[in-house]
């Protein structure tokens, strides 16, 4: 479970949300510079509210400016909009920067199957297998919580469809609360267990 409870100020409105997902994929829908990504930064730990609380399974991740658990402990997988894969670094390495087990490593790269990606450079690979990459990476953390910002935006029609269609896949196997961002309505209504739309930093119905 993860709660989040937050307020922060922008520059032009007020984000002041309090939602709850379960180990299902919340999407979290609403047009560019509604403050998605902010929220996904504040669960993650990268930025930080004005006050409020997030836990995630019984953990208090932040609390009012009194805990604020560092990004490294807080067991939050985040896969980036524009995936920031390490350029002088091959796959495999890259995959391996999110954690060490050779098990999981195998695991996830038999589930995606990447296999034959592994010795390549990210700017060899497509945008696709970028955002499987990724999304592997992001994995090797072994996250209670995945957090995935508009992750199908530059992808191909095909593509897209083939990547959404494995996270569906991974969810039924991770059971774990996942939130995406994207301003996709069809996407959102695909794959969303759970739809949280967003305006000015608010939910709305």
């Amino acid at each position: 479970m993860l709660s989040v409870n937050i307020q922060k100020k922008l520059k032009s409105f007020m984000i002041d949300v309090h939602l709850k997902v379960d180990d299902k994929i919340a999407v979290l829908l609403g047009p560019s510079g509604a403050g998605k990504t902010t929220i996904l930064n504040c669960i993650a730990g990268i930025s930080h509210p004005d006050g409020g609380q997030i836990t995630l399974n019984g953990r208090k991740l932040y609390q009012d400016k009194k805990k604020n658990v560092p990004t490294a402990k807080r067991r939050t997988g985040y896969l980036f909009q524009d995936y920031a894969l390490f350029p002088h670094m091959t796959v495999e390495k890259n995959i391996r920067y999110g954690g060490k087990n050779d098990q999981l490593l195998h695991r996830l790269i038999n589930m995606i199957g990447i296999e034959h990606l592994l010795d390549s450079y990210p700017h060899q690979i497509s945008g696709g297998e970028k955002q499987r990459v990724a999304l592997i990476r992001a994995l090797m953390t072994k996250p209670e919580a995945l957090l995935l910002d508009e992750p199908f935006s530059s992808l191909d029609h095909d593509t897209k469809l083939a990547c959404q269609h494995e996270l569906v896949q991974l969810q039924e196997s991770w059971n774990i609360p996942i939130i995406l961002v994207t301003h996709d309505e069809k996407e959102a209504e695909k794959l969303g267990d759970q739809l949280l739309r967003i305006d000015n930093g608010k939910l709305v119905m």
